[in-house]
């Protein structure tokens, strides 16, 4: 490792200063002799030459510019996770690549611009009874997904209106049942580091009503120290197995990752999302996260 490591930690614009979850990061990066600061991703003025290593973390604008972001990303020289990582996990199309690997992942309809499904195409995909999910393949967190009830023709407009919208702007869209045991139980998010598992807590319930444009970062009721289960974490190993093996199993490891497991209606763990390229780790609510979180930065200061 350098003697004075220099680190970016990528975020954007509107958290141009970090996430409170990446800013604990900073001062315990100091003692280990790395010097850790915010960095926007698309700001012209950066050489992203000078840092040592530059992580991905809150650049939740990238939904809508996704081909920018990627070209951004290949220029990066020392990028975690690196570009390739990123094309394929900013697409949630990886669920249908990871369920086709043998991962248990949540049932997916998915929809497609260039199936010129309209009002009553959509409507006889949608679930006859019991609440949805909508929400575009590509996406930061929650940002355009909306829950709505099948159970009455309002509900139902509101949806196939939001699909519409989503299609018509070139969109894919998913189409998810939701699980009643997210509001039971919410879910597990167990987080990866260099391969291996790290820590993991739990989230409760996010989406509540129609899809809503004005959030940006939607605040999230979390339980930390959680222990999964052997099943949990045997869905989230996979997912990871899975992931590596897409991309041509890279000589190094995701430097982080974050698996967010739910219950199915057999009661079995079912993969929500693997997220490879901006999670929120939430360090400070586990045991010891915070110095898990950087020494496994450190060591990627490493030579492999």
């Amino acid at each position: 490792m350098p003697e004075q490591a220099k680190v970016a930690l990528v975020t954007c614009r509107e958290f141009a200063g970090l996430d409170a979850y990446d800013a604990v990061l900073v001062p315990r990066l100091a003692s280990l002799a790395i010097a850790a600061k915010a960095v926007v991703w698309d700001d012209p003025a950066v050489s992203w030459d000078q840092y040592d290593l530059s992580i991905v973390r809150s650049t939740w604008d990238y939904a809508g510019r996704r081909d920018e972001f990627l070209e951004w990303a290949r220029s990066v020289p020392r990028l975690a996770n690196p570009a390739p990582v990123l094309e394929w996990n900013t697409d949630k199309h990886y669920l249908a690549d990871l369920e086709k690997r043998g991962v248990p992942v949540v049932a997916t309809t998915w929809l497609e611009p260039g199936q010129g499904l309209r009002a009553r195409g959509l409507h006889t995909r949608m679930p006859a009874l019991g609440d949805f999910v909508l929400k575009p393949a590509v996406a930061a967190g929650s940002i355009g997904a909306g829950r709505y009830s099948a159970n009455d023709s309002y509900g139902r407009g509101q949806a196939i209106a939001h699909a519409l919208r989503l299609l018509d702007a070139g969109q894919s869209v998913m189409l998810q049942r939701y699980l009643p045991s997210v509001d039971t139980k919410g879910e597990t998010s167990m987080v990866f580091l260099d391969g291996q598992f790290a820590y993991a807590v739990r989230k409760d319930a996010m989406l509540t009503g129609p899809v809503s444009s004005e959030r940006l970062y939607q605040a999230e009721t979390l339980q930390g120290g959680y222990e999964p289960s052997p099943d949990e974490l045997q869905v989230g190993t996979s997912a990871l197995a899975g992931a590596m093996a897409a991309l041509g199993n890279p000589l190094r490891p995701f430097l982080y990752a974050r698996a967010d497991v739910v219950q199915g209606d057999d009661g079995e763990p079912v993969l929500l999302e693997l997220e490879l390229t901006e999670p929120s780790l939430f360090p400070e609510l586990a045991p010891g996260g915070i110095d898990r979180v950087c020494r496994a930065i450190a060591g990627r200061l490493s030579p492999v």
